[in-house]
């Protein structure tokens, strides 16, 4: 299946119950989810949703009584995510149970955000080239403001990420880049894209 024809997602969400989680989570969280879901590295159209957490300097941050896992999947891997309902995680210590889960389809939003995008390094300027081209190849045209870079580590070792927005798409470029997402490492919560009202989160 080519990338202008990904199949059909939605992102599924459970209430959380748990009190705080290290800020650098991503991997140990897509080992615990992997560890009950084993088509997920498999399904490359799947992610993880990076989990919101209380703003802070902390290793260790606090979540908040609205904090949600989220994560984009096929249609026909519902029902199996769903049956998580009530499943414990354990994340670099931290203990999570998932609540009730709900279903949110994708909408065809202008604007989109990403809370990080994989680069190759910290050059901001590769990183956009590198941008430009991926959307170019997907046909998806609009402006593209690049935000904060982060670093996470995985794989071994520290990986590069920036926030990045795009604004001005149609409503099949919306869709489009939401089902594909950019770059790499969708289970470590990177090239996710949600809808966002401006240009203020990046």
């Amino acid at each position: 299946m080519t990338a202008l024809a990904s199949p059909a997602l939605v992102d599924v969400a459970f209430a959380l119950q748990g009190s705080a989680l290290p800020r650098d989570h991503a991997e140990s969280l897509a080992q615990a989810l992997m560890a009950h879901l084993p088509w997920l590295a498999g399904e490359g159209h799947a992610g993880i949703h990076p989990i919101k957490l209380v703003h802070g300097l902390e290793e260790l941050a606090l979540m908040s009584p609205r904090s949600r896992l989220l994560l984009r999947v096929p249609l026909h891997r519902v029902q199996e995510l769903k049956a998580m309902v009530a499943c414990e995680l354990s994340v670099r210590g931290s203990g999570l149970r998932l609540g009730a889960s709900q279903e949110r389809e994708l909408l065809p939003h202008a604007t989109l955000y990403a809370y990080k995008v994989a680069a190759d390094s910290a050059d901001e300027v590769s990183f956009m080239a590198t941008i430009a081209n991926e959307l170019a190849q997907l046909g998806i045209t609009g402006e593209a403001v690049c935000g904060k870079h982060q670093r996470l580590t995985a794989l071994g070792r520290a990986l590069d990420a920036f926030s990045l927005m795009l604004h001005g798409l149609q409503p099949e470029q919306s869709l489009r880049l939401q089902r594909h997402g950019l770059g790499p490492h969708r289970l470590l919560g990177c090239g996710i894209f949600v809808p966002h009202k401006s240009a203020a989160a990046v």
